[in-house]
């Protein structure tokens, strides 16, 4: 990324689209679906990812930018610089009037996350990473120390019951056999920036996540000292199969646990 700062250029660009969105979070909203019934979009959505991508134009012109809404680039480039952007990661926690979402913007090198920030702007929280420490509302964080399996709070980033790669129930079955405690809060990248916070223990789906919904939070994790893996144990790429983020204390148990192993 041909910029002295990504951070703070992801950092205003998020800022940029969760303000647009918080205009109308609680109001009134013309609400669509996309995949499924519960696949939803709303004008904010495309209003906040405008406001992203003006910001990030201006900044980086020439800088590929995959996001999620309307007709924006789908696919991480294999080389090179990228910005991956989440206008509302958490739509139906938004139109809801929860106030758990985030406006995502990460940079990616070679589709390597190299800056990233996930803001939150109902809650008035932000994370940010520079690729070498995480901060939450400028403060650093870092993943917890918890060791105990017993003692974890694990999250699901996605719902997948729509889909055949295999029973939601059955990994739900096998983390509560092996966890303390299981969470699914309805938004992945502010999930993910809890690992890094320290607030959750651990994060993870079996069915490969979108970009916009996991790079931003992987570069967050990474940098405040945990691990992200795929399924199968190997480093998790915007290729992988599924997604396993930790503090790495208990992570091969969680490996097996999202991938099926008894």
């Amino acid at each position: 990324m041909d910029i002295d700062d990504p951070a703070s250029v992801a950092e205003r660009a998020a800022r940029a689209g969760g303000e647009t969105a918080a205009e109308t979070f609680r109001g009134r909203l013309d609400v669509e679906t996309k995949s499924n019934e519960a696949d939803l979009v709303t004008q904010a959505d495309r209003a906040a990812q405008r406001a992203v991508l003006t910001e990030l134009r201006d900044a980086t012109p020439d800088v590929p930018i995959v996001a999620e809404e309307a007709d924006a680039r789908k696919e991480v480039p294999a080389e090179g610089p990228a910005w991956i952007v989440d206008p509302i990661d958490g739509t139906a926690n938004y139109v809801r009037g929860v106030q758990f979402w985030a406006t995502s913007v990460a940079a990616v090198e070679d589709g390597e996350p190299v800056a990233a920030a996930n803001v939150l702007p109902a809650l008035g929280d932000a994370y940010v990473t520079d690729g070498s420490t995480a901060r939450m509302n400028g403060e650093p964080v870092s993943v917890s120390e918890r060791s105990n399996p017993a003692a974890f709070a694990v999250a699901l980033t996605m719902w997948w019951g729509f889909t055949e790669e295999g029973s939601y129930g059955d990994t739900i079955a096998r983390l509560g056999e092996r966890f303390g405690d299981l969470r699914r809060i309805g938004a992945a990248q502010p999930t993910l920036s809890l690992v890094a916070s320290g607030a959750l223990d651990a994060a993870a789906t079996p069915i490969p996540p979108n970009p916009w919904d996991a790079v931003a939070g992987v570069g967050l994790v990474r940098a405040a000292g945990g691990v992200v893996t795929d399924v199968h144990g190997d480093r998790w790429t915007v290729d992988s199969e599924g997604l396993v983020a930790s503090n790495g204390r208990a992570h091969d148990r969680l490996v097996d646990a999202v991938g099926g192993e008894n």
